[in-house]
C-alpha cells in the first residue's frame, strides 16, 4: 500500500471510468472486443449457443408461445451470443423472437439486422416475456474494494489510474450492511479483502424486473459466503493474459461474483407472482448436460462406416468437454431465476 495520492479514487468509480468512460476499455471504437482480450463460453464454441438457443426453445414452450417471444442479452459484447442464438432458434421461434443485444459499446458493423442494439435494459419494452440471459456481465460491473487494517477494520481501498493502491477510510453504510451479511471480515487478518457486491445485486434486481414472465439467467465465475476468496478475485485481462488490474482503460477489469448475494437481491426483485419461485444456482456443467451438451467421445464403429462423420463428433465432443469441464468453464456458476409461474417447472428440469 502507498500514502493516499491526489487523483485516487474507489475502485468502483475507478472501474467504471477504465471499462465504460468515453475511452474506456469497452467502448474504445476499433478494438476486438472482449474476444480479443479473454475466451468466454460464447467464443469456445457454437454449441453454448445452440444450447442457449435450445432454453429459450423450452422457455417459449412453457410460456404457451407467446406471439412476441424476447431474447435479451445482457452484456452482449458484439452481439455474438445473440447472432448464434438467432441461428440455431427454430424457424417458427426465430419468427416471433424479438432479440436485444444490451452492450453500452456501440453497435458493431455487420451485426444481423434483425438484432435490436440497446445501451440499456431501459431501452427495452416494458415487461418483457421470454428469456434473459447474462453471460460474464455482473463480474464487470464495478465494485468497491474493502481490505482490513492493522486494527482489523474494513477500509475501502483507493486507487490511482497507475494501479497504486492505498487505504482510504472505514466502510460505513449500506456497504458495510452488505459485508456483514454476505462477507464477514471480522476477525479477519490485517490484508484481508472482500469485494462489496451491492452494485451487482442492484444491476441484476433491475435485469429481473424487466421481465413480466420468463427466465432470467446469469453466468458466471462465482463464490459463495462459506468460501470467500481471503484476498478477494480482483484481476485484470489483456491480450487473452491474466495482468495487474490497472484502470487506465488498457485492460478488462473483474472480479469474480457473490452469486448468493445477488440470487437474494433476484428474489426481492421479481415480479409479485414470481416470490413463490425462489432462483437456484447450479453448475454450468450440469445445466449444459440438461441442454443436450454430451461431451463423450462417438463410438469406434462410427469411424469404419463414416470416417468424415466421426471426425466431425469428435470435434463437436471436444467442444462440449471443454464446455462441461469442471475445472474450466463448466464450472462457471449458472444463477437461475423464474419469473412468473409458467417457468417454474422448467427450472427443476435445468438443476435436477
Amino acid at each position: 500500500m502507498t500514502r493516499t495520492a491526489s487523483g485516487a479514487r474507489t475502485w468502483q468509480a475507478a472501474t467504471e471510468a477504465a471499462l465504460y468512460g468515453p475511452h474506456g476499455f469497452y467502448r474504445r471504437p476499433g478494438g476486438p472486443g472482449p474476444a480479443g482480450h479473454f475466451r468466454t463460453s460464447v467464443h469456445a464454441s457454437p454449441r453454448y449457443a445452440a444450447a442457449v438457443a435450445e432454453l429459450l426453445r423450452r422457455v417459449d414452450a412453457a410460456l404457451g408461445h407467446p406471439p412476441d417471444l424476447a431474447f435479451a442479452d445482457i452484456g452482449a459484447g458484439r452481439g455474438e451470443l445473440t447472432a448464434g442464438v438467432l441461428a440455431h432458434v427454430p424457424a417458427d421461434v426465430a419468427a416471433r423472437l424479438r432479440p436485444y443485444a444490451v452492450e453500452r459499446a456501440p453497435r458493431p458493423a455487420g451485426l444481423d439486422p434483425r438484432i435490436e442494439w440497446l445501451a440499456g435494459l431501459d431501452e427495452a419494452p416494458a415487461k418483457l416475456t421470454g428469456l434473459l440471459f447474462a453471460n460474464e456481465w455482473l463480474d464487470n460491473v464495478p465494485v468497491d474494494v474493502a481490505e482490513t487494517d492493522g486494527e482489523g477494520a474494513a477500509r475501502r481501498v483507493l486507487v490511482q489510474a497507475d494501479g497504486e493502491e492505498a487505504l482510504g477510510g472505514p466502510v460505513d453504510g449500506e456497504d458495510a450492511a452488505w459485508l456483514a451479511r454476505w462477507w464477514p471480515l471480522d476477525g479477519a487478518p490485517p490484508g484481508t479483502r472482500a469485494e462489496i457486491g451491492l452494485p451487482r445485486d442492484a444491476a441484476w434486481a433491475r435485469a429481473v424486473r424487466a421481465l413480466g414472465s420468463g427466465l432470467a439467467v446469469a453466468v458466471d465465475y462465482v463464490h459463495e459466503r462459506g468460501a470467500r476468496p481471503p484476498l478477494g478475485t480482483l484481476t485484470g485481462f489483456r491480450d487473452g493474459r491474466e495482468v495487474r488490474p490497472v484502470p487506465d482503460g488498457s485492460c478488462d477489469i473483474t472480479a469474480h461474483v457473490a452469486l448468493d448475494a445477488c440470487a437474494a437481491a433476484g428474489s426481492d426483485g421479481a415480479q409479485p407472482q414470481a416470490q413463490a419461485h425462489a432462483p437456484v444456482a447450479r453448475s454450468q456443467r450440469d445445466v449444459l448436460r440438461a441442454l443436450g451438451v454430451d461431451g463423450r467421445r462417438p463410438p469406434l464403429s462410427l469411424a469404419a462406416g463414416d470416417p468424415a462423420g466421426y471426425v466431425r463428433a469428435l470435434a463437436a465432443a471436444g467442444e462440449a468437454a471443454e464446455l462441461t469441464d469442471p475445472a474450466g468453464l463448466g464450472g462457471f456458476g449458472w444463477l437461475i431465476q423464474p419469473v412468473g409461474p409458467p417457468c417454474a417447472e422448467l427450472t427443476a428440469t435445468l438443476t435436477g
